[in-house]
């Protein structure tokens, strides 16, 4: 067995696949270097140094054979950061090169072919609920900042979506999870990654004092308008999760 150990980047993943077909290994697998927890002894190690112009022929290859919306796909079970996602992007090249006449991600007797059908579900879901779920509150400073907390790294699937609905005012969107955000500027849409977690527990004294003013009257609305013996506390959990609550100005 050969273990490929990457930077965790999706440029090294691809990167580490090349050298899969480089160096001809057939017993392998790739981890991430960050989350690698060595089991075999036995198992031969090596370090890949990630190369845009690798990951970038194997990217090229995959467009011809499963097309954008396929390669679309294997980002969306990269960002997922399921356990064993290294291992089934690997699997589906692999098919991919085997019979590069066919879309082989629409193979679903497949078993890989399956989990990352499953995955992808799963990873949309997410996605349209950060949408749907995103708040966002006035700063001081003028920037309107929302906290998130996806069960994936859906944050680069949302970014295009914020980007162009929120043009005329400046934001940040905030993973609490994984220490990083999206910044817009009124110019450009780019990611952050802050040296140290932002501090959450004092930042409500941060707020703009309209933000204060709208929460009031939003909390207010909410409760005059709620009926009571319409309530139907199943279906409410059923369309806006609990785990979503913490966003919602109206649940606090």
């Amino acid at each position: 067995m050969t273990t490929l150990l990457y930077d965790g980047s999706f440029e090294g993943l691809f990167t580490a696949i090349f050298e899969v077909f480089e160096y001809r290994y057939k017993d392998v697998e790739i981890a991430n270097r960050d989350r690698f927890h060595q089991e075999n002894i036995f198992a031969e190690m090596h370090e890949v140094i990630t190369q845009p112009d690798k990951s970038e022929r194997v990217l090229n290859k995959l467009e011809q054979n499963i097309g954008k919306q396929g390669i679309y796909q294997l980002l969306k079970v990269f960002l997922s950061e399921d356990p064993n996602l290294e291992n089934l992007i690997l699997s589906a090249v692999r098919q991919s090169v085997k019979h590069p006449q066919n879309n082989i991600l629409e193979n679903f007797a497949d078993s890989d072919v399956l989990k990352i059908s499953k995955i992808c579900k799963s990873v949309d879901r997410e996605r349209h609920r950060m949408t749907a779920f995103v708040r966002f509150e006035k700063m001081q400073d003028g920037v309107f900042f929302s906290k998130t907390d996806p069960d994936f790294n859906v944050l680069p699937l949302i970014r295009k979506h914020f980007k162009n609905r929120y043009q005329d005012q400046k934001w940040m969107i905030y993973d609490l999870r994984r220490n990083y955000g999206l910044l817009y500027d009124l110019d450009t849409c780019d990611f952050f990654y802050p040296d140290e977690k932002i501090d959450l527990h004092h930042y409500k004294q941060n707020f703009h004092d309209e933000e204060k003013s709208y929460q009031v009257l939003w909390q207010r609305y909410f409760t005059k308008t709620n009926i009571v013996e319409r309530k139907n506390m199943k279906l409410h959990i059923q369309h806006v999760p609990k785990r979503y609550w913490k966003y919602l100005t109206e649940k606090w």
